[in-house]
């Protein structure tokens, strides 16, 4: 028995041994195709076994198997999987490299630091409309571009450079501005909290930084109760802890523009310390006239892992800049006056003129808004996540304009330009410092008081006034957090906890930027101090200490308030993700406290000095669902609903303390369905979307004669006009197909129908919120008719198609074209207070299509030819087309029914048909009035630049 016992054990061991001898080993190396880069931590499995191995830090991985012939299965966050065959003759096998393509449905190098407060929509899973810009793009594409237009050839949505200064431009989703668009960096909220604008501007570096872009379109799926009536903007930038390496580039443009970059990253070291850092510096003449700019940008980041359940990230960002601008729209007359007399001056800007020779601009804008963030990640346990990421933001800027006047005139009237349409400087100068100079053929010389020529904001028509150059600041300290408690119930339930605060202090004041030629400036605005006179001039330059105290700058004028708003919100999500079926329910509330500070309108004795905080409560439900049919075919529907807080002009309206008593949130109802395909060679998406937002805020003032007593003093009464109601209706097409390796064709059409709701009519109210009434007590009202007109200011029709064709090996050439109709002028919604203007409706402008083409080539060297040199030629607006990007005024053309000829002719009342002729003939540009004031798209442009990725 003993003997049989001592058989079966060695013959166990040796079969043991044959099996261990009999283990194959698989080895290879996963790469970036894109980048040319190892991919470390990509996972890699023997299919239909359990057996796998992750790359290392070189992307190189080895796996002992039992197979001899079989298939690993390679899979990578942001990149399509991919399964290559092996057959193993000897021992081993070495697979040599495996390159691994980017997932055009997915994020590039998502950050997983704070993943649980980025709220990243996934391909197939997150019932949401997305779309993803990655990184690799935006180097390749931007070129020297605003960010925003990256997303140009998205379904809904428009972009225009508004007018063409740097970081000047705007973008619309399915029809609502930036203002209701919520624009989210690593999770984090940077609309400002007082009227919810974007200003790219401040963000100019921002694309240097961004390892990927999402759009999600409708009311998306992040957790948070942010203002994403029509969208939101994910951007997630670079981490410390992303793969060692570094690049250098140049790039240069047409307009002198140059810009240069430098940047490195250490990976995530042995100590578990990591750094990434990034420099930039851009500058150029812009394509516009008289819009010079520079700016910088740095990107500091420290990470550190901890041990494998603490993670933290510190990242500290910056882009000061300053720009001169076109802020005033020029009417089509004065393009075409100022461009010889037949076709538009593209270029043409009327805020601009030379003074000794050198360029000076009326419209400038400098800014400096620092961000310090700090994420950190707590792995609790195997089922629970504590993501957290706390905040600071230290605005620092203002945009300048023209005060004053001389004799009656401000600095963009015509009588003050000169014969080639610019600010005429030298003569303000002149004028300002007493010399007698020509206005309008006339001689004028202005007086001084009290032994100065003094400026004041006065336009009126006498001898003493002048014309300033001051500044509108604008700066803020904004503090914040998000934490979010993540916790899987199951395998397939998960639920999230979380609380957002905010807290925020917007500083609002004037300082004077130039006498231009005076000797000081009168200000007679701060009841605290009147009859202040100043006379420092304050640089139009952004400070570079990005925490600089504003109390040096004592000379204020005109105005000088605070508005503080905070922020408490909590929210929660329950999510279910099934084989086939992910669906979610969300829910936010939050608290929203505004308080107006205001120095100088006010007595520090008057409790309006310094208001309460007025709170209000908001909030939002949402859900949806996402069924995966099959591997090719799913299927979404989400629906939400928001009750979002007024902006800050609206709690305190006319520019004092006193509060809105009649407020009201805003009613945002969002429904959306979509349909996807996904196959190796072809993807597609549709959706169909309903927006309806009630309750929009329009305030109206006019001079009311309350007694019908033409003799004695009107009253000035305001109509707060609630109920305004937008409904944003449409459908969205997009595609990519790729019919072999070397060949990529993207395409969307999205079609939208947007328009107001019901006419308005409200009350006409005094200072003191009291009803405006008329002798027999009948109150003043106000109506809007307003109902099925077009909301204006983006186009409701979009289509685009591109190809990219590699030609050779690493080079490329693409091209896209993007066409653009049912374009509608900005409108304001007061202007329509009859059904006449009802009748008319919103201006349409004239349809566009743009060419865009780029050629790319990537050379690869150094050792085991892993670093790169790129080199990328693009081209926008190939066909150099004239067009108009959008008007901010929406004068109709004349209809031959406005001619008639006059009483005393013999065919009087009937239609003046020569004057109908001449007006059409000097009046009309491709059929529109040429007095509207429009922003006209750039002509063609061009970009080089070359990057070196080591």
């Amino acid at each position: 028995m003993k003997i049989f016992k001592n058989v079966l054990f060695y013959g166990f061991l040796l079969l043991s041994s044959l099996t261990v001898f009999s283990q194959s080993k698989i080895t290879g190396v996963v790469i970036d195709e894109e980048l040319n880069q190892p991919l470390a931590g990509a996972s890699v499995l023997v299919k239909g076994t359990t057996t796998g191995s992750v790359t290392d830090f070189d992307g190189k991985f080895e796996i002992s198997s039992a197979l001899k012939v079989g298939e690993i299965v390679i899979s990578y966050l942001g990149f399509e999987t991919k399964t290559v065959k092996f057959t193993v003759s000897g021992s081993s096998i070495d697979l040599g490299r495996v390159t691994l393509f980017p997932d055009a449905n997915q994020l590039q190098e998502v950050v997983l630091v704070g993943q649980g407060v980025l709220d990243i929509a996934k391909d197939r899973k997150t019932p949401v409309a997305v779309s993803t810009i990655k990184a690799a793009e935006i180097q390749e594409k931007l070129g020297n571009q605003e960010f925003p237009e990256m997303l140009a050839n998205t379904p809904s949505v428009y972009v225009t450079k508004s007018g063409g200064g740097f970081g000047d431009s705007r973008i619309n989703i399915r029809g609502f501005d930036q203002k209701n668009i919520a624009v989210m960096i690593n999770g984090v909220p940077v609309n400002d909290m007082e009227n919810s604008s974007v200003y790219w501007s401040n963000w100019a570096g921002l694309s240097d930084v961004t390892s990927a872009m999402q759009v999600q379109r409708g009311l998306g799926s992040s957790k948070l109760a942010i203002s994403s009536v029509g969208g939101t903007v994910n951007v997630v930038t670079r981490s410390a802890d992303m793969k060692q390496g570094g690049a250098v580039s140049a790039g240069v443009a047409n307009d002198d523009y140059l810009k240069t970059q430098v940047s490195y990253s250490t990976g995530k070291m042995k100590n578990g310390l990591s750094t990434s850092i990034l420099f930039s510096q851009t500058r150029g003449d812009g394509y516009v006239d008289g819009t010079k700019f520079e700016g910088g940008n740095y990107f500091i980041a420290l990470g550190y892992a901890i041990n494998e359940k603490h993670d933290v990230q510190l990242t500290f960002t910056g882009a000061p800049q300053w720009h001169n601008q076109r802020s005033n729209a020029p009417t089509i007359a004065q393009y075409i006056k100022y461009g010889g007399g037949v076709e538009p001056n593209v270029r043409y800007n009327s805020d601009w003129g030379y003074a000794d020779g050198k360029e000076f601009s009326m419209r400038t804008n400098y800014y400096h808004k620092p961000v310090m963030s700090l994420n950190w990640d707590f792995k609790i346990n195997e089922t629970t996540k504590l993501s957290s990421v706390f905040y600071g933001s230290w605005g620092r800027g203002a945009g300048t304009l023209g005060a004053g006047g001389i004799r009656g005139n401000r600095y963009d009237s015509d009588n003050l330009r000169t014969a080639d349409g610019l600010v005429d400087i030298d003569l303000i100068q002149a004028y300002n410092s007493g010399e007698t100079v020509l206005i309008n053929g006339i001689p004028q010389t202005r007086t001084q008081t009290g032994g100065f020529y003094q400026n004041t904001s006065s336009t009126s028509n006498n001898a003493t006034t002048g014309i300033s150059k001051i500044a509108q600041i604008n700066s803020h300290n904004w503090y914040g957090g998000v934490i979010n408690l993540n916790k899987k119930l199951n395998d397939k339930v998960t639920i999230d906890f979380g609380v957002d605060a905010r807290t925020y202090r917007g500083i609002h004041y004037n300082t004077l930027t130039d006498l231009m030629g005076a000797d000081n400036f009168y200000d007679n605005s701060n009841i605290n101090n009147p009859g202040n006179v100043v006379s420092y001039e304050y640089t139009a330059r952004p400070h570079l200490n990005p925490f600089f105290s504003l109390d040096y700058q004592k000379e204020k004028i005109n105005y000088n308030n605070d508005g503080l708003v905070n922020w408490y919100g909590a929210f929660t999500q329950l999510e279910y993700a099934g084989e086939n079926l992910t669906a979610f329910v969300q829910g936010a509330l939050s608290n929203q406290g505004y308080r107006r500070d205001d120095f100088f309108k006010y007595l520090e004795s008057d409790p309006l000095y310094s208001t309460d905080y007025e709170n209000l409560l908001g909030g939002n439900i949402k859900g949806g669902a996402n069924y995966n049919i099959d591997d090719n075919h799913n299927i979404f529907a989400n629906a939400g609903y928001y009750s979002k807080q007024p902006f800050f002009n609206a709690v305190y309206p006319n520019n004092a303390s006193v509060l809105n008593e009649n407020l009201t949130n805003e009613k945002i109802i969002g429904v959306e369905l979509g349909y996807g395909f996904r196959s190796r060679t072809f993807n597609a998406n549709v959706n169909l979307y309903r927006t309806s937002w009630n309750d929009r805020f329009i305030r109206l003032s006019t001079e009311i004669d309350d007694d019908l007593n033409i003799a004695t003093p009107t009253v000035r009464g305001t109509a707060f006009l609630q109920g305004v109601e937008q409904i944003h209706t449409g459908v969205e097409v997009d595609f990519n197909y790729k019919p072999f390796q070397k060949l990529q064709i993207n395409g969307m059409v999205s079609v939208g129908d947007w328009k107001y709701g019901s006419s308005v009519t409200a009350n006409y109210q005094d200072d003191n919120n009291v009803v405006v009434t008329n002798p027999s007590g009948t109150p003043f009202t106000e109506t809007l008719y307003i109902k099925d007109v077009k909301v204006g200011d983006a186009a409701q029709t979009t289509a685009a198609i591109g190809a990219t064709y590699e030609i050779l090996e690493r080079f490329k050439i693409d091209g896209n074209y993007r066409y653009v109709d049912n374009l509608f002028a900005s409108i304001d919604p007061t202007s329509f207070k009859n059904q006449a203007a009802n009748d008319k409706g919103s201006l349409q402008l004239p349809g566009y299509g743009l060419l865009d083409a780029g050629i790319s080539y990537k050379m690869l060297v150094g050792k085991d030819k892993m670093n790169s040199v790129n080199l990328r030629l693009n081209v926008n607006n190939v066909l150099d087309e004239l067009y108009i990007a959008e008007s901010r005024t929406n004068i109709h053309t004349k209809t031959q029914a406005d001619f008639v000829l006059p009483v005393g002719d013999p065919n009087a009342g009937q239609p003046n048909v020569a004057a109908y002729q001449t007006y059409q003939n000097t009046q009309v540009y491709d059929g529109l009035d040429k007095s509207n004031r429009v922003y006209l798209g750039f002509g063609r442009t061009w970009n080089f630049t070359i990057r070196y990725n080591f």
